[in-house]
């Protein structure tokens, strides 16, 4: 492959038989300025090179040199490491799309030289097991990871070899694939991982390749579930088949990735099985096992699911990774349905429960991302398991490829965010558009094509293309919140929120299509089965979700706040605030404490109850992603309302 041919698409539907649509590469998108640009080089300039230095620092590089001899060191850290450096890697590599410099292609280099020498001859690479543990190989896949760090091998050089052209890293992944096609295809060794990652990697793999294989192993991995092979656990998705799941259960992440892994076969092979429990699990999903943040996972214990509609705030787990995984299977959907649900839950998910997970400054992490907490919880540089830091990077350098889809119906947007982007649609024109927009903090969305180009003579394809370009009406939108306006005309077309918008006509350069949708601040309540939000209401505002911090809010203690939600709001763009937010301010009180319950922890119960007035102040509400950037104190989202 040339650097012609190259085609860095993140998740590549391109010939994928069942997919609706289709990505659009890298290559073609470009984000201006704007909120994603400013994360997009804190990622680039801040966050991938600090990784590496943390790599270095805690000797996960050095697991590599110790294989290859240039160092005399037993392996440290978690048997899973070696997956930090390869996501670390799948990181900087789509990063190279962007990145101008000389240093980062250096340490990319450095790194997959480690990595080729480190690989045994017959393709087995896992830094833990090479040396003194090679009788070990493949002896507890359940439990060692030795096919989650392989998937994540895989995706690195899949992603390397898609921006660069290079296949030196892609050899070596192939090399590692048939090796676990040796070992687990069909008539070998049956058995299917702990921990899902491989499927989807080796499908990506069979879409760069070609390679048949790949999918099949990716296939025998997932039929394999339910048999017992990883002791029958709901805990490792072991308790039943996937195609009869019912509902999400055991660790999250692994379930998630799972979803991922049988989307992207259904993507390949139309099963409807896969598709039908994909649709079950995703409705359970969504109304019974989801924080309003988009978090995934309620219990520390197992970083696991709960039961329908246990949702506790302070104690919320909801890892980082489980939302990337959130991220990746509605990516996967979107791209086989086409509906809008998938978007909506994208986008809800990227701006409130992944970049919660990383500093403002791009340095810092949560693993857990609690919905209250007392000022204790506070992001960290790294992570004995650190598998969230790099995690979050590759997702922020896979962003624009989220933006835009095509299809032979048309151009679709997904998200919105200031970027330009080129498509080549059905007639073989190439159309450029240009969006401009300041959201998440403003619902106004200019949209401009700026050129049709054609190789074509024929006087139709020239300075004018026909074709349905389809806009992402949020769900959050109210019935009457959305206006569309083509070169200042005002259209009369039904605007549905929480569906795609289809716009026909021929198109001209210069055409200029403005989108506004009102972003108004919302109180929204959870189901009555969530019992700890009883009585309680969150605020949103546009795709933001909103909390209280201690310190907007230091001279009351949140126990005794109440919002109102008929006081109105305000809603101030502070340029300084947090780099950059809407703070909103809300109407409250300030609740006096009921003196009768000194001295006891339990009363009878009167009929007769005290009504206090308390006293009227300013609530000040910021974006929940932006918490704990400050000194410590209490946060919530859920609150006692009047």
């Amino acid at each position: 492959m040339n650097k012609l041919d190259q085609n860095p698409v993140i998740v590549d539907t391109s010939q994928s038989p069942y997919a609706r649509l289709k990505p659009i590469s890298l290559s073609k998108i470009s984000l201006d300025e704007g909120f994603w640009l400013d994360r997009y080089r804190i990622n680039l300039k801040k966050t991938i090179p600090g990784q590496y230095r943390l790599l270095e620092q805690t000797g996960r590089l050095d697991n590599f040199r110790r294989v290859v001899g240039e160092v005399q060191k037993p392996f440290q850290g978690c048997v899973y490491n070696d997956s930090d450096v390869y996501k670390w890697l799948e990181a900087a590599s789509w990063s190279l799309q962007y990145d101008q410099s000389e240093y980062l292609p250096a340490l990319i280099d450095q790194t997959i030289e480690l990595i080729v020498q480190a690989q045994d001859k017959d393709g087995y690479l896992n830094t833990y097991f090479s040396l003194d543990k090679i009788r070990e190989r493949w002896t507890n896949i359940t439990d060692k990871h030795e096919l989650y760090c392989a998937g994540h091998l895989i995706q690195a050089a899949v992603a390397h070899h898609r921006v660069t052209g290079s296949y030196r890293l892609l050899n070596i992944a192939m090399h590692l694939a048939d090796h676990i096609y040796m070992t687990f295809g069909p008539s070998q060794v049956e058995a299917t991982p702990g921990h899902p990652e491989i499927e989807l990697a080796l499908i990506e793999l069979y879409r760069t390749t070609y390679e048949p294989k790949y999918l099949k192993q990716a296939e025998l991995f997932i039929n394999r579930r339910g048999r017992g092979l990883v002791g029958g656990k709901e805990y490792y998705l072991d308790h039943v088949p996937f195609r009869d799941m019912n509902i999400l259960a055991g660790h999250a992440v692994r379930a998630l990735y799972l979803c991922s892994g049988a989307a992207d076969l259904a993507l390949e092979t139309g099963e409807t099985c896969l598709l039908d429990a994909l649709d079950r699990l995703w409705n359970n999903l969504v109304n019974q096992q989801i924080y309003l943040t988009g978090g995934i996972g309620s219990r520390y214990e197992g970083e696991t699911f709960g039961l329908p509609y246990e949702l506790p705030n302070a104690r919320a787990y909801a890892e980082t990774c489980a939302s990337i995984a959130s991220l990746m299977l509605n990516w996967r959907m979107l791209q086989c349905q086409g509906k809008a649900r998938y978007s909506d839950l994208m986008e809800w998910t990227l701006y409130n429960a992944v970049l919660p997970g990383i500093s403002l400054d791009g340095n810092e992490y949560f693993y857990e991302n609690p919905l209250k907490d007392d000022g204790n919880h506070r992001r960290q540089s790294w992570f004995e398991c650190a598998c969230c830091p790099p995690n979050i990077s590759r997702t922020i350098a896979m962003f624009p490829g989220y933006l835009y889809s095509s299809s032979d119906e048309g151009i679709w947007l997904h998200i919105y965010t200031s970027s330009h982007a080129d498509f080549e649609i059905s007639t073989g024109q190439v159309v450029s558009i240009k969006q401009q927009t300041i959201y998440p903090w403003d619902g106004q969305i200019s949209i401009e094509i700026l050129d049709i180009a054609s190789k074509s003579s024929d006087p139709q394809f020239i300075n004018s293309a026909e074709f349905n370009l389809f806009l992402r009406i949020p769900a959050w939108v109210g019935n009457q919140d959305a206006s569309l306006l083509i070169n200042g005309k005002t259209i009369r077309q039904s605007i549905v929120p929480g569906s795609y918008l289809k716009i026909h006509r021929h198109w001209k350069p210069g055409d200029k299509i403005e989108l506004n949708l009102a972003m108004k601040v919302q109180f929204i309540e959870s189901h009555p089965s969530v019992l700890e939000n009883i009585g309680r209401l969150a605020i949103t505002r546009g795709p933001v979700c909103y909390c209280l911090e201690g310190i907007d809010n230091h001279d009351v203690q949140f126990t005794q706040i109440k919002i109102n939600p008929i006081g109105g709001s305000e809603a101030e763009y502070i340029h300084e605030l947090l780099s950059g937010i809407v703070r909103l301010s809300l109407a409250g009180k300030v609740m006096p404490l009921d003196r009768s319950w000194e001295g006891q922890l339990y009363k009878p119960y009167t009929h007769t109850r005290k009504y206090y007035r308390g006293r009227t102040i300013k609530l000040v509400a910021i974006p929940y992603y932006a918490w704990a950037n400050r000194q410590p104190g209490e946060m919530e989202i859920w609150h006692q309302t009047l």
